[in-house]
């Protein structure tokens, strides 16, 4: 069975690095794993988007829109951007925070508005990560936050996902991660991952 999922967010909100424990966690299950990524302007706060494929049998790592098992935003504007890849029966983990992109910053656009009650009118599952990351004792760590809550819907061991995280975070955030990745799936163990 293919599993399709797609973690989006903007440069330095550890994407890559959420979508790299993923991927070596499937793999450490012992299934076959494929990565696509796209930085855009990750280096400038633009938008960064992954694609993590996971199975018995892969061909290709890039997706369609609407074919995505489990999105995972990072904040809100991202999640707009890629809805329509998501599955009419698939799961999207939103954290509700927003970034404003330059333009908006600069005052060329006003600030988008309504998203998150857009994205809750889809089946968006809100899960407030920087405030748990703050919680955890690493504000930094929001991203490993949304990996604790997309955990709670996948097939893996958490112990697994605890080697992992402890094998690719620096050895100074290892108990942070933890606790950040506890907290996430702590939230969906609770049902606020529920639809």
């Amino acid at each position: 069975m293919l599993t399709t999922v797609m973690l989006c967010g903007v440069g330095g909100q550890g994407t890559i690095l959420a979508a790299d424990l993923l991927a070596k966690v499937a793999a450490a299950e012992g299934l076959e794993v494929k990565l696509s990524e796209v930085h855009g302007m990750s280096q400038r706060g633009g938008s960064v988007d992954t694609v993590v494929k996971y199975g018995d049998e892969l061909f290709s790592p890039v997706t369609d829109p609407g074919m995505v098992d489990h999105m995972v935003a990072f904040e809100l504007m991202e999640a707009m951007r890629r809805i329509h890849y998501v599955r009419p029966d698939g799961r999207m983990l939103v954290n509700p925070r927003a970034i404003q992109p330059l333009p908006v910053l600069t005052g060329d656009l006003p600030a988008p508005h309504g998203m998150q009650a857009i994205l809750e009118e889809e089946g968006a599952i809100f899960i407030d990560a920087d405030l748990l990351a703050c919680e955890a004792g690493s504000p930094k760590s929001a991203n490993v936050v949304l990996m604790g809550a997309l955990s709670w819907g996948l097939p893996f061991a958490l112990e697994t996902w605890n080697d992992v995280i402890a094998s690719r975070v620096p050895p100074k955030t290892i108990e942070a991660n933890l606790n950040a990745f506890q907290l996430g799936r702590a939230a969906c163990q609770k049902g606020e991952c529920a639809r």
